[in-house]
């Protein structure tokens, strides 16, 4: 099993399209349940075109298939806040998470990002584990936000670049 990012390509979006249809999938990535095809279509093509310096999103593969994706956000020359997805719930609990973190860290620190951050929403106990195995120290509270269909508190984390 070869878990890799790489940049997103045309195309891409379709594999968007596919997650967008599990409700539970988009429930749990915070993504709005029942868009239309055409909806999420038009946002995964923006998301490919865009050149915002601010915004890093890579594809998560397995394999060499799209199974996921990977952010840094907020980007400065500093810092980005890190976020990842597995799209395909048959896939949820293998590792592949853990492993396109560990690779976008790399990326991170060869771009001499000095710390990466991450938002958890309380109930996301996979993901408080997965930045815990990764070595994030958890750092504070954020403001309430809705997961899942109900307002829930958010923990906030900090990795700071090794040696």
């Amino acid at each position: 099993m070869t878990v890799a990012l790489r940049p997103l390509h045309r195309g891409d979006e379709e594999a968007a399209v596919h997650w967008a249809a599990d409700p539970e999938f988009c429930r749990a990535a915070g993504w709005t349940p029942g868009l239309a095809a055409r909806v999420v279509r038009r946002h995964w093509q923006s998301l490919i075109a865009a050149r915002d310096p601010t915004f890093r999103r890579f594809g998560l593969t397995l394999d060499g298939r799209l199974v996921g994706y990977a952010d840094l956000a907020d980007l400065t020359a500093q810092s980005g806040e890190l976020g990842i997805a597995v799209g395909e719930r048959a896939l949820w609990g293998q590792g592949i998470a853990a492993q396109g973190c560990r690779a976008l860290l790399a990326w991170a620190w060869a771009q001499e990002l000095q710390g990466v951050t991450a938002q958890v929403h309380e109930p996301n106990a996979r993901s408080h584990a997965l930045l815990a195995r990764l070595g994030f120290q958890a750092v504070g509270w954020g403001p309430p936000e809705p997961y899942q269909g109900e307002v829930v508190p958010v923990r906030h984390y900090r990795l700071v670049r090794p040696g």
